[in-house]
């Protein structure tokens, strides 16, 4: 084969349907792996020949093995989820993605299967159902607070919480929102429209909006929180990087009994006046190793939006990297909640 270290391999997959739908149509699915793990592919009828360097054959064997076992559990298979094996498999190939892609956090409206798509997302929702505290910390895109919700909306689907209350803080609140027109719940709006976004992609627009009328989903400002005290609620505080430390303490002693609570943020993306402590650092540092509160770290390789955003995410990284460091700050480029990963 011209190099001692390439070499080939054949698959054969037992169901002629489900092989075409692994391949992917005009074998999309196919071009996707060729393209990522670096191999050639030759398909006959429900049979593949791999050919590459060894470790890249086995890398794309192991992902059209791994995948057509999620066909066969009835999972159906799409562009982004060939790109999520590829990069879940070339990090641990003893990882099963029945695991984490059949680990069914909720339906949505729109009957569609809101699941991990990584193994940190994985580990994320595994926190969240194992302790009473959860920190999600990592980049834009990393499902922190679409996943969070989901599980928010599942509990009280299932009777397991009573309320669900979705807070931000409203970095300006104190500059600039005073001098907009209207009340102050139209002044805050536009801070926890994302929210808003999230929780109607997973539940019937009028079916959301008579829980919200009623207070059994609440969403609002970080400033409501105080004075109150959460039982049998589950909450969640998304932007966490944006508070102070004084806000983020008011927030974490609002937790009552029966109650979960998730904090999420981009600790590189902090809009905090010069000079401002932000509560999400000083909180990951202070409560470390205390019994029921998990931390989970996510990073780049954990991103499930369009694919461009990890390239993004990476070429930003890039520029700060090569600029003079001036200031630890750096400006937000994202305004949006963390975006769904369907399957």
């Amino acid at each position: 084969m011209g190099n001692a270290s390439e070499t080939s391999q054949k698959l054969s997959f037992d169901q002629n349907e489900l092989a075409q739908a692994l391949f992917g149509q005009q074998s999309q699915h196919l071009r996707i792996i060729e393209r990522a793990a670096r191999v050639k592919t030759q398909v006959r009828g429900n049979q593949v020949i791999l050919l590459g360097e060894e470790s890249s054959v086995h890398l794309a064997g192991k992902v059209l093995t791994e995948l057509y076992d999620l066909l066969r559990a009835g999972y159906s298979v799409v562009d982004q989820d060939v790109q999520y094996a590829l990069r879940i498999l070339k990090d641990n190939d003893t990882i099963r993605l029945k695991e984490i892609f059949l680990d069914t956090v909720y339906i949505s409206a729109m009957k569609r299967r809101i699941a991990p798509k990584s193994l940190n997302q994985k580990k994320y929702i595994e926190a969240i159902r194992a302790h009473d505290m959860v920190f999600g910390i990592g980049p834009a895109g990393t499902g922190k607070t679409y996943l969070a919700m989901a599980t928010a909306v599942a509990s009280l689907m299932n009777n397991d919480v009573i309320r669900i209350v979705l807070a931000r803080p409203a970095v300006e609140a104190g500059e600039k929102l005073g001098f907009l027109p209207g009340d102050l719940y139209e002044k805050v709006n536009p801070y926890l429209r994302p929210l808003y976004d999230a929780l109607h992609d997973m539940m019937d627009f009028e079916k959301a909006s008579r829980l919200v009328q009623r207070g059994v989903i609440e969403v609002a400002p970080l400033a409501f929180m105080r004075g109150r005290t959460l039982n049998d609620s589950f909450v969640i505080l998304d932007e966490a990087q944006n508070t102070t430390s004084e806000q983020m303490m008011m927030f974490l002693t609002r937790l009552g009994f029966g109650s979960k609570a998730v904090i999420t943020g981009d600790i590189t993306q902090i809009d905090l006046p010069p000079g401002t402590s932000s509560g999400l650092v000083e909180a990951r540092d202070i409560l470390t190793g205390i019994e029921g509160i998990a931390l989970v770290n996510f990073s780049k390789q954990d991103v499930v939006r369009h694919s461009l955003v990890q390239d993004i995410i990476q070429a930003y990284e890039r520029f700060h990297e090569a600029r003079p460091k001036k200031s630890p700050r750096r400006h937000s480029f994202s305004g949006q909640a963390d975006n769904p990963h369907v399957g």
